[in-house]
This record gives C-alpha cells, sequence and structure tokens, in this order.
C-alpha cells in the first residue's frame, strides 16, 4: 500500500481502504451498521473532515444535526487538537462562529481572527449545514491548525450514543527517523525544518528534552504547540496500515 493514497480504516466493518475508496465504501457500510440502541431515528450528517493543509489525516464522522456547533469543536479538540485551550472557529459560507475561551491568546484575535463580527458556536448544525458544503475549522490564532470538513450526506437513523460516532479514520503515516529511518517516535520542534527522530537518536541528540521532543501522535495537529494527543484512551488510533497481502 502506498502512503500517497492515504489508507484507513472502516470502524463499522474493519476492512482497510484509500481515502477516496473510503468514501465510496462507507455510503453502503453505513445503512448496514447502524448505531446501537433504542429510540426515535433523527435527522444525521455524515461528515469529512481532514488537515486543510496536511490531507493525510482524515476522519469520517457521524454526529446528528440537532447537536450545535460547539459539540463539534468538543469533538474535534479532544480527538484531534486540545493542548492549551486555545481559541476556535468555524467559517461556513463566509460567516465565522467562534469559541472564545477567555484565555491569554484571546489577543491574536486583533491580528489573526476575523475581520467581521462573529456568531455563537451554540447554532444547531442542521441550520448552517447541508450535502455538499465545504467549510473550515481553526484551532489556535497563534499556532493554527486549519481543518476542511464536508457533508457527505444525511440520513435518519437513531442517535449515537456517544453523540458522535467515528465512523473511519487514517492509519498513522510512517515517519521515519531523520538519522537512521527507522519509525520515529519524537519531533524535535527545536528544529528548523522540525526533525525527526527515533527513541534512540532522540535521546542521544544534544537538546533532548521532554518538552523539546513532542511525541509523534496521529493527528494535523502533530508538532505543534504543546499537543501530545488525546487524553481519552478511546479516541487514539496509533494503528499503521497493515502490510499488503501476498
Amino acid at each position: 500500500m502506498g502512503t500517497h493514497a492515504y489508507y484507513g480504516q472502516c470502524f463499522l466493518c474493519g476492512q482497510t481502504f484509500s481515502k477516496r475508496g473510503m468514501t465510496r465504501h462507507l455510503k453502503a457500510c453505513l445503512s448496514a451498521h447502524p448505531p446501537a440502541g433504542t429510540g426515535k431515528p433523527v435527522r444525521l450528517f455524515h461528515l469529512r473532515v481532514e488537515g486543510a493543509y496536511n490531507p493525510e489525516y482524515w476522519l469520517h464522522l457521524e454526529i446528528p444535526a440537532n447537536a450545535t456547533l460547539g459539540d463539534l469543536d468538543d469533538f474535534l479538540r479532544e480527538i484531534w487538537l486540545e493542548c492549551c485551550d486555545h481559541l476556535s472557529a468555524f467559517n461556513i459560507n463566509g460567516q465565522t462562529y467562534e469559541m472564545d475561551t477567555g484565555m491569554v491568546d484571546a489577543m491574536w484575535k486583533d491580528l489573526f481572527g476575523p475581520m467581521q463580527r462573529p456568531k455563537s458556536m451554540g447554532r444547531r448544525l442542521g441550520t448552517v449545514l447541508s450535502p455538499g458544503l465545504l467549510f473550515f475549522h481553526e484551532y489556535d490564532y497563534g499556532t493554527t491548525t486549519t481543518l476542511l470538513l464536508q457533508v457527505m450526506g444525511e440520513r435518519q437513523g437513531l442517535p449515537p450514543e456517544d453523540d458522535v460516532r467515528v465512523l473511519a479514520r487514517n492509519y498513522a503515516p510512517l515517519i521515519p527517523c531523520s538519522v537512521c529511518g527507522e519509525p520515529a517516535v519524537y519531533l524535535n520542534t527545536l528544529d528548523w525544518p522540525v526533525e525527526a527522530y527515533c527513541e534512540t537518536h532522540a535521546e542521544a541528540h544534544e537538546e533532548y528534552a521532554v518538552e523539546d521532543f513532542l511525541p509523534i501522535v496521529n493527528s494535523p495537529r502533530v508538532g505543534q504547540c504543546g499537543y501530545t494527543g488525546p487524553e481519552d484512551e478511546t479516541l487514539k488510533f496509533e494503528v499503521r496500515a497493515p502490510l499488503p497481502k501476498d
């Protein structure tokens, strides 16, 4: 499997597909694997999320249309972004919906924030999203991680037990050590450009320190600010793509 194809795992059936193939696969797999539980069917959105500038990181999610932008923001923070309670915002059809956390980096809004007055993330997804829509999410105006989201479709179905259901996710990219070529586990954030190191060569580095060598994690925020991955163990996915069969 070439890494250029950005392979991932379907969390509904466990099979492996390319990024493009996963989108096609989920159209059929979703109907065959409804969420567990009981209750009345609700309107559900199928979202694809990817790093806007590093598309090798991607997710497919299912979320009720009556959830808010704030609910979606919370989930994106939990699975991919949260490090220091930074500001965040969605940009949908030219309108900004912002989460102001009140932290010290609020000053960055004047420099890097939106020009027009932002609206609240309290809006329901069903009032601002529709199938086919492309929109953006930004986390941290100082060291920004930008996500590109697309509404892949909508359907009626049982709501997910955990509010958001992860349908599929990319396998962790293999990043080689800059010294030996073996799989790297750290990025030295003091290097420019940033260099990756395996455990052995990280510890041997003259500038090695835990706070400077950030762990390589399966997220588009890898190596940024102080990001070390999700706190919730159930949201971690560091599996690499399986080797092709002979």
